[in-house]
Parts: C-alpha cells; sequence; structure tokens
C-alpha cells in the first residue's frame, strides 16, 4: 500500500458518507460489514477481489462456525450448494487410532465448502443488508487526520476515490494493509511452523468422514468439499520445505506414501486442480487504534493444522461488530469497547492458539501422553471428546485434565 492515492491526471472522488468502511470482503470482513448494515449503520465494504473468488483456505466450518452462519439465517444456503455433511473425524496416529462425532452446539456434522462458495454467498448478505459492496477496489492507503484514522484513498472501477468514515476496520488477512499503515502491535508471536500444499481429487469418496493423519514429521488431511470434490492437504516442517522448495509435488505424494492404503485410494483418483500452499506465521495484533480495528486473521493468526480460520473470523466478526455498534449508538467509549473485545478474543481462543502450535510441530508425544491417547481410543465417550477439542468446542486444557483424572482413578501410577 502506497500515500498515493490516484493515477495522474485524474483526481481521486472524495465521498463522505459511511460510518465504517471494512477492508477485506471474505470470511471475517463481508459478516462484519453484514451485522453492522443490519444494526442500520452505513457501511462500505471492499475487496480487490470480485466474487465468486477463491483463496487459500482449508474450508472446514466446524460446529461453532455453523451456529454463526444459523444466527445469521445463512446455514440453509451453504447446505443448498451441496457441500456434504462431515459426520465424523478420523485421526490415524501410526499406532493410535481416534474416530468420533463432532457433534455440538446443536449440530451434528461439519461442512468444508468452497471459498468460490461460501465468500460469495457472505457478499451477497452484507449487500442484502444495507452495506455498499464495491468488488474490485484496491486501498492504496489509509486517510488520517493526525494520528486517526478517517478513511481509505484507492482505485476501482470508477477510478481513483477516497471514502471516509468514522471507522475503517482491516479484514484483509495476514498481510492486512490496515495493520501495516497504522503499526499495528503483534505479541505472543510463534514463527512459521510448516508449510502446507493442498489440490481437489474426484473419485476420492470420503463418505461423510475428516481424515487426518500423524506420520512423525509429516501430516495429511483429507474431507469433501463441493461439486464431488475432496481436498487432500498435506504438511511438512519448513526445514524440510526449504530443503525440497522446487518439488511440491514429489513432497506431496511422499507425505501421502506414509499412509500406503490412502496414498492407493488417490491413485484411483484423478487430481482436478493445481498445487496451491502457504506457510504462516502465528500471531496476536493489537485489533484497534483511532479510527481503526482489525478483524479476523488480520488480527489474529494461527497454524491451520486444526482449521479453527474461518469460525475464529465469524465469532471475531461478531465481536467486532457488536463493539462497534456500542460506539456509534453512544452506549460506550470506543476505547472501553475495544479493549473488551480484545480481551474476550484472547480469552476465547488462548489455549487453542498454543494447543495448534504445539499440535503443528508434529513430534512424538511423551510417554505420559501416548498413555493418555491410548486410553481415549478405547472409549467412545472420550474419542467423541477429543473431537470437540480439535473442532473448537472445548478447551484442551479441560480435556486433557479430566482424562488425567479418570486415569489416575481407574489406573493409578500409569501417568
Amino acid at each position: 500500500m502506497t500515500g498515493n492515492a490516484g493515477s495522474a491526471g485524474t483526481p481521486p472522488r472524495d465521498v463522505i458518507s459511511h460510518d465504517v468502511i471494512v477492508v477485506g470482503a471474505r470470511c471475517a470482513g463481508a459478516p462484519t460489514a453484514m451485522l453492522l448494515a443490519r444494526r442500520g449503520h452505513r457501511v462500505l465494504l471492499v475487496d480487490r477481489a470480485t466474487f465468486p473468488s477463491d483463496t487459500l483456505s482449508t474450508h472446514l466450518i466446524h460446529p461453532p462456525g455453523l451456529a454463526a452462519l444459523q444466527r445469521w439465517g445463512l446455514l440453509d444456503r451453504v447446505a443448498a450448494t451441496g457441500c456434504p455433511p462431515i459426520h465424523t473425524y478420523l485421526f490415524d496416529l501410526g499406532p493410535i487410532s481416534i474416530a468420533g462425532s463432532p457433534a455440538g452446539e446443536g449440530f451434528d456434522a461439519s461442512y468444508a465448502p468452497r471459498r468460490t462458495v461460501l465468500d460469495k454467498i457472505l457478499v451477497d448478505a452484507a449487500a442484502e443488508a444495507g452495506a455498499e459492496v464495491a468488488e474490485g477496489f484496491t486501498v492504496d492507503s489509509l486517510l488520517f487526520d493526525g494520528d486517526t484514522v478517517t478513511g481509505v484513498a484507492g482505485h476501482g472501477r470508477e477510478g481513483p476515490a477516497r471514502h471516509r468514515a468514522r471507522f475503517v476496520v482491516g479484514a484483509d488477512g495476514l498481510h492486512s494493509s490496515v495493520a501495516r499503515a497504522t503499526g499495528a502491535e503483534a505479541y505472543a508471536e510463534k514463527p512459521k511452523i510448516n508449510v502446507y500444499y493442498y489440490t481437489y481429487w474426484s473419485g476420492l469418496p470420503m463418505n461423510g468422514t475428516f481424515e487426518a493423519y500423524d506420520r512423525g514429521d509429516r501430516a495429511f488431511a483429507a474431507w469433501p468439499t463441493n461439486d464431488g470434490l475432496t481436498m487432500v492437504i498435506c504438511g511438512w516442517s519448513m526445514r524440510d520445505f526449504e530443503a525440497n522448495r522446487d518439488d511440491v509435488e514429489g513432497n506431496y505424494h511422499a507425505t501421502l506414501a506414509r499412509a500406503p492404503a490412502f496414498a492407493e485410494r488417490v491413485a484411483g483418483a484423478a487430481r482436478a486442480e493445481r498445487f496451491v500452499g502457504t506457510a504462516v506465521p502465528n500471531y496476536f495484533r493489537k485489533p484497534y487504534g483511532p479510527g481503526w480495528a482489525l478483524v479476523g486473521d488480520a488480527g489474529y493468526l494461527r497454524d491451520p493444522i486444526t482449521a479453527q480460520g474461518i469460525q475464529d473470523s465469524f465469532r471475531d466478526a461478531e465481536r467486532c461488530a457488536g463493539a462497534l455498534d456500542d460506539v456509534l449508538a453512544g452506549r460506550r467509549p470506543f476505547e472501553e469497547a475495544m479493549r473488551a473485545a480484545q480481551e474476550a478474543r484472547d480469552a476465547q481462543v488462548a489455549s487453542m492458539y498454543e494447543f495448534t502450535a504445539g499440535f503443528a510441530r508434529m513430534e512424538p508425544p511423551p510417554p505420559e501422553m501416548q498413555h493418555l491417547l491410548a486410553a481415549v481410543s478405547r472409549s467412545p465417550q472420550a474419542r467423541d471428546e477429543f473431537v470437540r477439542v480439535t473442532a473448537g468446542m472445548t478447551p484442551p486444557e479441560e480435556f486433557f485434565g479430566h482424562m488425567e483424572e479418570r486415569m489416575a482413578q481407574e489406573a493409578p501410577g500409569v501417568l
């Protein structure tokens, strides 16, 4: 993002007509705009993309995310796209296998819609709520009055333009232009742990199951999505990636080969699209400052191995929209409302943030954890409870604490 808002010879239009401008129209931005517009606020939602549009994503929406879609009246639209329900999560850890149900929050399954499908539904819902949607609009810079953000300058289909508002919300992800321009402070940072590459396969039925395989320093997972396709994603350490970055496809298939039976299933399928992938850092950012806020991945990001991103973005959108609504309605001052939203976000995701980072390292668990996971695999109730942890419904420390107590009672001296 640069400081130059227009092209030579074309003066930018200056539009002052919004309460909130949301930059980024995907899983965090579109719901934020929709919820604010539903509460009567004047909202402009901008994105450089035009929809439907794809983006890197694990796609998976666990029950807490489905609950948000249901609250917004959008779950039926997602289900109507033909995205198959996922009623079983299987974790193959080599000597131990844990399969259970993700049921919770009133749902007995999860969904993994393509982002071309999901994001279009969310953008349309924002427009239906009364938000002005500017697709194909690139933000070049933020507008400031002293230290306070007052709008955005950019260019779109109608040429360069400046849009002003009381607040600008950055929902523009890892490389957030809003976070960069405002110097949003990062904390609790962790480096990139793994690199992930995925593609889609036809002729690879999953029968309503999410399958994940941990094979030491490599892992992969597969689950069904729209159009009869199955997404298969492989992960390996950044160290291995740096040594073999010129052979993504070879590393992908070498990872699948760690589970020969699954590799054979893939061999009988047809790859439908190219390989895409990335590695992401882990961080929290302070999500607000004078005239601005961050939501979704722009404010908090973790390794994708637990696929928490979409539901985290949904819940963050609800928090951000609620806080800004309080401010715009005069119920609370900006600093108080946004600080409370930040504290609520951090409290909700902190333990999963640490659990995800530990899980992503793919290191052999210590003997005590191996005994605990073996005990989980033998109990149908414990298997379901473990799945609810990975789906973001039960805090990891709560589950593992209960399991340790249970094992101490049933088999003293094992742990």
